[in-house]
């Protein structure tokens, strides 16, 4: 079904029909879905986003905190460490959270791929699929029996048995046993992660053939993500296009079409409803974190991020992205903790300083920060 909107649909509209998909603000139209507690939302959560982008941890417990009300850090640490939630590479090589009963189907999906792209960096660092399958069973070995190991401890067994790991050579050995299923990442140590058995860890995981599990990921990416477009979803997986289009024929009569500036976006019906009686958010100020979904689940960003102020939030282009202040659905500036404890406050940056926060988005932004602080102290 299409859904054609005149003028009254702009780009923050659409930047806040996007918070509401992720659950940054309420998808009024339809009532959350009812969990016994928060540690039960958390896993939910991040189930709905489908994937969340965590290269960046502090950041990506933030990411899901923000989206569950009531949600301390101690929550989000404790669904890593029971294995509620996982954290992996199914896509993109970058490390995202997801369901764990999701991790296997989407690795089936996109390991091949990423394999291939790096064949040459192997060929560099002398890693050839002998030493892969016997730095697999050197692991497996080492975790056996229910245990846990941090990156140190299986380089140092990597080492021991002949498998070099200086100069890379170790953390790409290691990205390949978790793309392939055999390793994931399990509790907390601090803030490392230790490495387990992938099959001990999670004993249950959704199967799908190719077609099924490309659309499975398709249909839920434009859920928690619309209004996006096909080309957004192909460049978020990496999966070819061609098979993307493929898939969304199978899936689209599940979604609402929206064209704005010739453009056609794809989002859900509960989303698509809030068109009638007004977009949430108008007024909302959130404290999102670097690398959130909100504005790397897209390859463009420029409905929620003015393409002039882009490297304000990835300097030089470095590829770290800054926590960022998002107003009304859209990002006007960055901002960042300083201090410790009682005394700990959230500064925030504008980008255009000419147009600073008017009293009820300072009021907004107060609350916000409020949240943020109160979710640090677990």
């Amino acid at each position: 079904m299409a859904a054609r909107v005149g003028n009254r649909l702009d780009r923050r509209s659409m930047g806040r029909l996007r918070l509401a998909s992720q659950r940054l603000v309420p998808l009024q139209a339809t009532p959350p879905p009812v969990v016994p507690d928060v540690a039960a939302s958390v896993a939910e959560t991040v189930r709905w986003m489908t994937a969340m982008q965590a290269q960046d941890l502090q950041a990506a417990l933030w990411a899901v905190g923000v989206r569950v009300p009531g949600a301390r850090l101690g929550d989000v640490r404790s669904a890593l460490d029971s294995g509620a939630v996982v954290r992996s590479w199914p896509m993109r090589g970058t490390l995202h959270l997801v369901a764990p009963e999701d991790l296997h189907w989407m690795l089936d999906l996109t390991a091949e791929r990423l394999t291939k792209s790096i064949a040459a960096r192997h060929r560099e660092l002398g890693i050839t699929w002998a030493d892969i399958e016997k730095s697999r069973d050197i692991a497996l070995e080492r975790v056996a029996g229910g245990g846990a190991a941090s990156r140190a401890e299986l380089f140092q067994a990597f080492d021991d048995a002949g498998q070099a790991t200086q100069g890379q050579r170790g953390i790409h050995i290691l990205g390949t046993l978790c793309r392939h299923g055999w390793l994931v990442q399990g509790p907390l140590a601090g803030n490392q992660q230790l490495l387990v058995d992938f099959e001990s860890w999670i004993p249950v995981s959704r199967k799908f053939e190719r077609e099924e599990a490309i659309a499975e990921f398709t249909l839920r990416y434009f859920r928690s993500h619309g209004p996006a477009t096909i080309r957004d979803f192909a460049w978020w997986t990496q999966i070819p296009l061609t098979e993307v289009r493929a898939a969304f024929e199978e899936i689209k009569d599940q979604l609402v079409e929206l064209e704005f500036e010739g453009t056609s976006y794809w989002l859900s019906p509960e989303a698509a409803a809030l068109l009638g009686g007004g977009v949430p958010g108008q007024r909302s100020v959130l404290l999102l974190p670097g690398f959130d979904e909100s504005v790397l689940g897209y390859t463009d960003r420029s409905l929620v991020l003015k393409p002039e102020y882009f490297n304000r939030i990835v300097p030089g282009g470095n590829g770290i992205f800054k926590k960022t202040v998002v107003a009304g659905g859209e990002v006007i500036g960055t901002w960042a903790r300083e201090g410790t404890g009682p005394r700990a406050a959230v500064v925030p940056e504008l980008f255009d300083e000419t147009k600073p926060l008017g009293v009820t988005a300072q009021a907004a932004f107060a609350r916000a920060a409020k949240r943020y602080l109160a979710f640090l102290n677990a």
